[in-house]
């Protein structure tokens, strides 16, 4: 599915936030500048800014413009805010990356799965683990749960590609909301086996349920991350 005009437009600013090209308490172009250089109308722009805006790179100030806020970190960036694969904040972080699928097994949900998952007892589902490697260090290994139903024909290749590209290109399904939930848990025996943890017993946990376009959630996935490496990070608006 062809995305919208607006997320383009997010997508080349936030570009040219985080290479630079617009420092840090810089003002953006002008609202008629950003019209006249993407050929639209002045809503996708401010739609375009208001995204930005989200997501903690930009702020409207009245009367001035819209400032750049955004300031980088020396650890790769995970946005909690929003709905990003791990190639495509990894891309964004100008890391090298790849994926090993380690287990890729066609299991029917069972009351342990429904308690872990809340996916309903009896659905099909895919379960896999996928070691992520980032700039040759296996950093992080993800524990997924597709509904077969949704998320159809899937394979250990196309894991080890992108699920999500292969969902939007492929399948045509739109993926709508992820709910998140972030924890610190002691290192299990699959995390020892899989990952690089040098001397850390810990890790950072990401656990994630996703929805698409129909209300279904098709996805749980238990994200396992060697704590010293990422940053994740979230945007607040104060509302009086």
């Amino acid at each position: 599915m062809a995305s919208a005009k607006y997320d383009r437009i997010y997508a080349e600013l936030r570009d040219r936030i985080e290479q630079g090209e617009y420092g840090y308490q810089e003002l953006l172009p002008s609202e008629n500048t950003l019209v006249g250089e993407f050929d639209c109308s002045r809503n996708t722009v401010r739609r375009a800014i208001q995204n930005l805006a989200d997501d903690g790179y930009v702020q409207s100030i009245h009367g001035k413009g819209v400032r750049i806020i955004y300031q980088p970190y020396e650890q790769s960036e995970f946005m909690l805010s929003g709905i990003e694969s791990l190639k495509e904040a990894v891309a964004r972080n100008k890391k090298e990356y790849t994926t090993k699928v380690v287990c890729f097994a066609e299991l029917q949900v069972d009351e342990k799965i429904h308690a872990r998952t809340t996916f309903p007892i009896g659905e099909e589902i895919y379960y896999i683990q996928r070691v992520r490697y980032i700039d040759g260090k296996a950093l992080i290994i993800d524990h997924n749960y597709f509904l077969k139903s949704v998320v159809r024909e899937l394979t250990p290749e196309i894991a080890e590609r992108s699920v999500y590209e292969y969902m939007e290109q492929v399948l045509g399904e739109t993926i709508v909301t992820t709910k998140r939930k972030m924890t610190v848990e002691r290192q299990t025996e699959i995390d020892g086996k899989y990952l690089d943890l040098k001397d850390y017993n810990c890790l950072a946990v990401v656990s994630s349920m996703t929805y698409n376009a129909e209300g279904v959630m098709f996805e749980y996935t238990q994200s396992r991350h060697r704590p010293d490496c990422f940053v994740f990070y979230d945007t607040a608006h104060r509302v009086k």
